[in-house]
């Protein structure tokens, strides 16, 4: 089926701004709440928000299979349900309907009226009921720059990483849409020379740049996803910001990994950036070696040119960027995690999210997370208002932000905004 919505000639009569991120070649996917308080799945185009409940109900997607409720939901995971076939048909239509020569909707009024909302009209929803959440550490090189902090340099990488895409369950509940502030945690550390833990606020908050995708319903339990297909079983992706607590995390890592240091918090851009829109950005992966055994070996073009960037703002100063860096760093691709994920039967449901983990490139500036910008606090940045950083403090806010950009054209992601708050008394 042709992907009639990525057409780069067209263009739409609801007005976009120069350099936006939401052209009318991106239509995303998310749930928001109208200025008539009712929640609805909708798209963007420009800083127009389009409630697709109501043109459903005004019969524009008539020629469409689809449920009368189907965008009257407040998640989208039943019209993730319905599969890339549906996916491709409703994002074709959109850009039917929104295209500059047409009319059908441009000229009606009391449609207009009911579809068409202002941003500052909307509050965005977490778009996805999330049933599993999954983590991955698959930037070859922040697993370096994390090994080499804290074992040998030269054994920074443990023996398995270089042959399967590691990761480890995470927790859904806490999954947030941008906006929502968050808390600084509270756990158990055991500070240096200390010959046992305490309990308080975590010292070491951080952020981790990263991207997450979004599955459909993929398979049934006991059966793999074959990695040529596993493609087909991602909806889209948005902007990731997986916080940690490093102080909490290395005290209670060994031997099972992540827990209370992860687990507070994580928060998502509220747009759905489909794969068909992000189609026309991919890019070469990085080189693989050792060869990878042949239930993870893909062919041709699998990762995505999706620029990505981080401003740390003070709560008494100006927001700086401190971190630009690119998806398309990850040593395993989205494919190559999926196919792991599901090799031994894992049933992946419609909803599921996987994160990508930190995104770091080979250069200081690339780096995707506080630990690795002030290598271990090591060497604090120094703010434009004169503060300094090792890790996050209370008041901070963070900033990510990531779109693709080729031959004059750009789909984004929008923002993903938080705020530090102070831990609970």
């Amino acid at each position: 089926m042709p992907l009639k919505a990525n057409d780069p000639q067209r263009t739409s009569w609801i007005e976009v701004p120069a350099n936006s991120d939401f052209p009318i070649q991106n239509i995303p996917f998310g749930v928001f709440l109208t200025r008539d308080d009712v929640i609805t799945i909708g798209t963007r185009i420009g800083d127009t928000a389009i409630d697709l409940g109501a043109m459903h109900q005004l019969g524009y997607f008539s020629d469409i299979p689809l449920t009368d409720d189907i965008f009257l939901q407040d998640t989208l995971n039943d019209f993730i349900s319905d599969g890339k076939k549906t996916w491709r048909l409703v994002r074709n239509r959109i850009a039917e309907v929104f295209d500059a020569t047409n009319a059908e909707l441009r000229d009606n009024e009391g449609h207009r009226n009911v579809i068409l909302f202002s941003l500052e009209e909307i509050e965005m929803q977490l778009p996805v009921q999330i049933g599993d959440y999954t983590d991955f550490y698959s930037s070859k090189e922040h697993a370096t720059n994390v090994g080499s902090m804290f074992r040998d340099p030269d054994k920074a990488l443990m023996p398995n990483w270089l042959h399967l895409p590691v990761g480890y369950h995470g927790r859904s509940s806490t999954i947030v849409p941008s906006g929502t502030a968050i808390r600084r945690p509270k756990g158990q550390t055991m500070p240096p020379g200390a010959d046992a833990p305490v309990f308080g606020p975590s010292k070491r908050v951080d952020f981790e740049l990263e991207m997450a995708f979004i599955t459909t319903d993929a398979n049934k339990m006991g059966e793999p996803i074959p990695i040529g297909e596993a493609e087909d079983y991602i909806f889209g992706l948005v902007v990731f910001n997986d916080w940690s607590a490093r102080d909490i995390q290395k005290w209670e890592y060994v031997p099972l990994g992540p827990f209370l240091a992860k687990n507070f918090a994580s928060s998502i851009s509220p747009w759905i950036v489909t794969l068909d829109a992000l189609e026309p950005f991919r890019t070469e992966s990085p080189a693989q070696h050792p060869e990878p055994l042949p239930y993870l070996q893909q062919q041709g073009d699998r990762s995505f040119d999706i620029q990505l960037e981080v401003d740390l703002k003070p709560r008494n100063g100006v927001a700086q960027t401190i971190c630009r860096s690119n998806f398309k760093h990850m040593y395993w691709t989205m494919a190559q995690q999926l196919a792991h994920h599901t090799v031994n039967g894992c049933k992946v449901n419609s909803g599921d999210m996987m994160g990508s983990g930190t995104i770091s490139g080979k250069t200081p500036d690339s780096y995707g997370s506080m630990l690795e910008l002030s290598w271990g606090g090591k060497n604090p940045i120094t703010l434009e208002n004169g503060e300094s950083r090792s890790f996050l403090e209370d008041g901070d806010t963070v900033v990510m932000r990531g779109f693709c950009e080729k031959d004059g054209r750009r789909i984004g992601f929008g923002e993903v905004r938080t705020e530090l708050l102070a831990a609970l008394p």
